[in-house]
């Protein structure tokens, strides 16, 4: 078995190329729900949402998010209602989340509806949120940003979304994450696992939470030479979003050095781009074996090879 923290965008691309390497029934994927909110009053889980998508060959490959065939009819009506429209949810995806609401009413719970969600697309890996119980990131911005001004702690789809991660962060938090316990079957799968991986996410907001519910980081710290990291930052920057930022704001080193000395604790590999292969000697200087490959997942096939150096790694 194969378990992968994961993230968005980054983390579904990574499990599309271990799809093609590894039995998706396999595959565990522990999945990020710090970004989840509540608007409309429907329970949003926007990377849950966009792991099971990519893998059920729905997304939008242009943005990373929702689904490629997309209609927009019940935004446009809301539009004009002046209803609340920055977080632009499109026809198909609203159904999802009316299910996932409706389900979570009716007593279920999130890994439940999860399950559910991802067999009803055809998903064979098997994708767990790290936690049935509310977890959620907010980032104390330091500058003003759009009628916000600087010292105020925001939710992280307002920052990432309606401000589009353009502020300057101060400090970040995970609310809910002392008094939250891991979803059943995550312990269990960090544990079983032959290998586990910390996928191409951005370390603060993606991985962050997910090793802030209690027992995760002791489980990784535990296994930490089959815990092969893949970097999200090639040539010290971030392929996407705001990760390189972030760890520059919060006094991290934003290089492959500085995800090397975030992740040394956990894993016993960290595997980086070609493009910063002069820094092998710099990481494995923090405590981590550095492994160079190419990891920019420009095609399914790249990610597949990359899947393959990540588990060869561990092994």
């Amino acid at each position: 078995m194969l378990a992968v923290l994961a993230g968005g965008v980054g983390a579904a691309r990574f499990l599309t190329g271990v799809v093609r390497v590894v039995d998706p029934s396999e595959v565990v994927a522990v999945v990020n729900t710090g970004d989840d909110m509540t608007l409309h009053g429907l329970r949003i889980s926007p990377d849950i949402d966009t792991v099971v998508y990519t893998l059920a060959g729905l997304h939008n490959p242009a943005t990373g998010w929702g689904i490629a065939t997309e209609s927009w009819t019940a935004m446009a009506e809301l539009e004009r209602l002046g209803g609340e429209t920055w977080f632009r949810l499109g026809d198909r995806d609203l159904a999802t989340h009316l299910y996932r609401t409706q389900r979570l009413a009716e007593g279920a719970t999130l890994h439940e509806v999860t399950a559910e969600i991802a067999r009803a697309r055809g998903v064979g890996v098997h994708i767990l949120p790290m936690s049935d119980d509310p977890v959620r990131t907010r980032l104390v911005l330091a500058e003003d940003a759009e009628g916000v001004v600087a010292g105020t702690e925001v939710a992280f789809q307002h920052y990432f979304v309606g401000l589009r991660h353009a502020v300057a962060v101060r400090s970040v938090r995970f609310d809910g994450a002392p008094a939250a316990s891991p979803a059943p079957g995550v312990l269990d799968a960090l544990g079983d696992a032959e290998v586990v991986v910390v996928s191409p996410s951005n370390p603060v907001v993606s991985i962050g939470p997910i090793l802030a519910v209690p027992g995760v980081r002791k489980a990784l710290a535990a296994r930490r030479e089959q815990v092969v990291a893949v970097s999200p930052i090639v040539a010290g920057a971030a392929l996407k979003g705001p990760a390189d930022r972030l760890l520059a704001e919060l006094g991290h080193e934003s290089s492959v050095v500085g995800v090397a000395r975030l992740a040394a604790e956990w894993a016993g590999t960290l595997v980086i781009d070609e493009q910063d292969a002069h820094l092998k000697s710099a990481v494995e200087a923090e405590g981590i074996r550095a492994v160079v490959a190419q990891t920019v997942m420009s095609s399914p096939q790249v990610a597949a090879l990359l899947a393959t150096v990540v588990l060869d790694a561990a092994r």
